[in-house]
C-alpha cells in the first residue's frame, strides 16, 4: 500500500463495500446474543411476566420493531454514516439533541459492554470450576475477553462478520435442535398447542412486565445503520438487513420460548421457570439431546457472550470514530488501521474505558452476575429505549418538513406508533427497575434521571461548541460517509 493511501486511510476512511446483507444481519443478531438472551432473559419473563404468553409477546414486540423499521429504513436512504442513531437524531431534531443522543449512546453501549464482560467472567469461571479447574477471579476472564475482542476488532470488518456468523449459527442451531426434539417427542401428555400465541395468553396482568424483559432481548438493533459506510449498496442493504434481522430475532425467540413452554407444559412453565431459573433450558437439552449436548450448550453460551462483546465493540468504535471525525471529541479517534481500515485508536479507547469500569467493579468487590451484569445491563436497556424513541421522533420531524416522496405510513404513522410503543416500554421498565436489575438500590432507581442528565450534558456541550466553534456545530451529524 502506498504512503498516499495510508495517509488517506489515517484521515478517517472506513473500509468501503465490505459488508453485504448477511454480515450486517450477523452483527445485529450477535448483539442480541440469542443463546444468552434465551437462557438469561426468557426465564425471568416466564416467571415475572405473562407465563405461557411469552412466545406471543415476542411476536408483539417484533411487530413494534417492524413499525420502528418502517421509518428508520425510510430515513436511512437520506441519512446515515458511522454515527448510527446520532446522525438520524441530528437530521431530525437538530445538532443539540444529536449530541445529547450520542453521549447517551456512548454511555449506554459502554454499559452493555461492561455487562457482557461481567457475564463472561461469571460463566467462564463457573464452567472452569465445574470441570475441576481453579476458582479464578471473574475480572481475569473479563480482561482476557477485552484483549481478544480488541484484537478481533482491529481486523477488517469482514473478519468480524464471518466470526460472528459462525458463533450465531452455532448457538441458534442447538436451540433449534432442542425445539425440534420437543416437537418430535410430543405426545398426549405433552401435546403441541398454539395457545401461547393466543390473545388470552398474551393479554394478562403480567404482560407489562413481560414486555420489559422481551424488549431487552432486541438490544443491538442499530447495527444495521451504523455500518452503512461499510455496506455494499447501503440504500438496499440496510433496509433488507434491518427487516431480516428483526424478523429472525422475533420468530426465533417466539419459536424457542413456545417449544420450551410445550416441554414443561404451558400451565406449568411459570412454576418451572421460578424453580429452575438458571437451568430451564439446560435441563431440557440434557434430557432430550444428552449430557454431551449440555456441555456443548455451556461452551456455546460462552461463544454467544463473546460474539455479543465483539458486536458491541464494533458499534462503539464507530460512534467514537464518527464523533472524532466531526471534531466533537478527540480528532485522533477517527484514525483507522492502515491495512484493515478499522477504527484504530477508537478501539483502544473503547477497550480501555470498558476494562477501567470492570476494574472499578472488581475493586468494589461487586458480584459479576447480580451487580455488574444486572445493573449495567439495566442501564443499557433504558438508554437504548431512549435512543430509539428519539430516533422515531427524529424520523417524524425529518419527513414532516419534507416528505421527500416517502409515503405517509413510513414517514409519519409507523414511526409515530413506534415512538408511542417504545415510550410505554420505557415507562414500564422505569417503574420496575427493581425486578429488571434484581436490586432496590437507590443508585439503580436513579438510572432514568442519570440518563437524562447525560443528555442535558450533551445539549450543554453542543451549545458550547456552537458558541466557540460554529463551523464545527454546523457540520455535526452531517459529515458524509
Amino acid at each position: 500500500m502506498s504512503s498516499d493511501t495510508i495517509t488517506s486511510v489515517a484521515a478517517g476512511e472506513l473500509r468501503r463495500n465490505a459488508l453485504g446483507v448477511p454480515h450486517i444481519v450477523f452483527f445485529v443478531i450477535a448483539a442480541a446474543a440469542p443463546l444468552t438472551a434465551v437462557v438469561g432473559v426468557t426465564p425471568a419473563a416466564f416467571m415475572l411476566g405473562n407465563g405461557p404468553g411469552v412466545p406471543g409477546t415476542f411476536l408483539l414486540v417484533g411487530a413494534l420493531y417492524l413499525l420502528f423499521s418502517a421509518g428508520f429504513t425510510a430515513m436511512s436512504g437520506f441519512v446515515g454514516n458511522a454515527g448510527g442513531f446520532y446522525s438520524f437524531i441530528v437530521a431530525g431534531l437538530g445538532p443539540s439533541l444529536g449530541v445529547a443522543g450520542v453521549l447517551i449512546a456512548l454511555a449506554t453501549y459502554t454499559a452493555v459492554d461492561v455487562a457482557v464482560y461481567g457475564l463472561f467472567g461469571f460463566f467462564v469461571n463457573d464452567i472452569v470450576r465445574w470441570a475441576g479447574g481453579p476458582d479464578v477471579a471473574w475480572w481475569v476472564y473479563a480482561a482476557g475477553l477485552g484483549i481478544v475482542v480488541y484484537s478481533c476488532g482491529v481486523r477488517s470488518i469482514e473478519f468480524s462478520g464471518r466470526l460472528l456468523g459462525c458463533c450465531m449459527i452455532a448457538e441458534i442451531t442447538i436451540l433449534l435442535l432442542l425445539g425440534i426434539a420437543i416437537l418430535l417427542t410430543a405426545d398426549a401428555a405433552r401435546p403441541i398447542a398454539f395457545a401461547p400465541f393466543g390473545i388470552q395468553a398474551i393479554a394478562t396482568p403480567g404482560l407489562g412486565l413481560a414486555l420489559v424483559f422481551v424488549v431487552s432481548a432486541f438490544i443491538g438493533f442499530e447495527a444495521t445503520a451504523i455500518f452503512g459506510e461499510e455496506a455494499r449498496e447501503p440504500k438496499r442493504t440496510i433496509p433488507r438487513a434491518t427487516y431480516i434481522a428483526v424478523t429472525v430475532i422475533a420468530t426465533f425467540y417466539a419459536f424457542t420460548t413456545w417449544t420450551i413452554s410445550l416441554y414443561y407444559g404451558p400451565a406449568h412453565i411459570h412454576d418451572q421457570a421460578s424453580t429452575h431459573t438458571a437451568t430451564l433450558y439446560l435441563d431440557a437439552v440434557k434430557a432430550l439431546l444428552g449430557r454431551p449436548a449440555g456441555v456443548v450448550m455451556d461452551l456455546l453460551l460462552v461463544a454467544s457472550i463473546f460474539a455479543c462483546a465483539l458486536s458491541f465493540h464494533n458499534t462503539i468504535n464507530r460512534y467514537l470514530f464518527a464523533v472524532g471525525r466531526e471534531g466533537l471529541m478527540w480528532r485522533r479517534l477517527c484514525e483507522t488501521h492502515p491495512h484493515h481500515q478499522s477504527p484504530l485508536l477508537a478501539g483502544a479507547v473503547q477497550t480501555a474505558s470498558a476494562l477501567g469500569l470492570v476494574a472499578l467493579f472488581a475493586l468494589a468487590g461487586s458480584d459479576p452476575y447480580t451487580v455488574v451484569f444486572a445493573w449495567a445491563g439495566t442501564f443499557g436497556a433504558l438508554g437504548i429505549l431512549m435512543l430509539q424513541i428519539m430516533v422515531s421522533l427524529a424520523v417524524v420531524a425529518f419527513f414532516w418538513r419534507d416528505s421527500r416522496g416517502v409515503g405517509l405510513w413510513r414517514s409519519l404513522l409507523a414511526p409515530g406508533l413506534a415512538a408511542l410503543g417504545l415510550a410505554v416500554s420505557l415507562v414500564l421498565m422505569s417503574l420496575h427497575l427493581d425486578l429488571v436489575s434484581g436490586s432496590s438500590s437507590r443508585f439503580v432507581q436513579s438510572f432514568p434521571e442519570l440518563l437524562v442528565l447525560i443528555g442535558l450534558g450533551g445539549i450543554g456541550l453542543a451549545l458550547r461548541i456552537k458558541a466557540r466553534k460554529p463551523e464545527v456545530y454546523a457540520a455535526l451529524g452531517r459529515v458524509p460517509g
